[in-house]
């Protein structure tokens, strides 16, 4: 499962956000994060924060676990620029270029946990179907989500 979260209009220019890439790019989440937290640039705690946005939106909209999560991809677009004007000797004027950008990071479950999780359904499924003709349909769907609760919780072990 990949969870995307977008920054528009930051108010720097893609040139200089664009040095974090190499930086975060297909590290773990925590990884990533105490390397956020170690740079000098600029643009490191505003990007941080985007990483534990995309961080809190996986963990509450879709239940993944921190864990599993690392950076996929960042990618950073031009923005607008806004242009300015600047007195300069002899009547002249100097134009001056405010430039802004669009962050798009996404950030993705590991492919193993993913794998650990099927299997263990696939386990489940099974034990649920020979139990079938005993319980009712309620039952066995109930006793099937907390059965698979339960065995990713023991392949994580």
């Amino acid at each position: 499962m990949k969870v995307q979260v977008r920054l528009n209009n930051y108010r720097r220019s893609a040139k200089k956000v664009r040095e974090l890439i190499p930086v975060i790019k297909g590290l773990d989440v925590d990884q990533a994060e105490n390397q956020l937290r170690a740079l000098t640039k600029g643009s490191a705690p505003d990007m941080l924060k985007l990483l534990l946005s995309a961080v809190a939106t996986a963990k509450n909209d879709f239940n993944l676990r921190e864990e599993d999560l690392f950076v996929e991809n960042v990618m950073i677009q031009e923005g607008k620029t806004m242009k300015r004007w600047r007195a300069r000797a002899y009547g002249r004027a100097n134009q001056i270029l405010k430039r802004s950008c669009h962050i798009l990071l996404t950030v993705a479950e590991r492919k193993d946990s993913i794998e650990r999780e099927s299997i263990a359904r696939k386990q489940v499924t099974s034990k649920v179907k020979n139990e079938k003709g005993k319980k009712s349909k309620k039952k066995v769907e109930e006793t099937k989500k907390d059965d698979v609760k339960n065995a990713v919780k023991k392949s994580e072990k």
